[in-house]
């Protein structure tokens, strides 16, 4: 049971960490060229994510991340504290 949940865990961190790294790295320093071609609030959207969008990006993951293992911790029963009644 603990290696399941483990897995699962750690299947979501590393989907999480993919979804950063490609909004941060990729649109924000290797892909800004060309997306700067295309116009978000007057910016480029290369210069948008440098900026801001994988600052905005990482916030929306941490809340993902807590509603997805409130989840997790649910399913395998590690959502119960000590003393808590059944």
């Amino acid at each position: 049971m603990d290696k399941e949940y483990w897995q699962e865990n750690l299947k979501l961190i590393r989907n999480c960490l993919i979804v950063w790294f490609v909004c941060s790295f990729l649109f924000g320093i290797i892909m800004v060229d060309l997306l700067n071609h295309i116009r978000l609030g007057g910016y480029g959207l290369g210069f948008w994510f440098a900026q801001q969008g994988s600052i905005v990006v990482f916030v929306v993951i941490i809340f993902y991340y807590a509603r997805q293992m409130d989840k997790l911790d649910a399913k395998y029963g590690f959502d119960k504290k000590e003393g808590d009644k059944e």
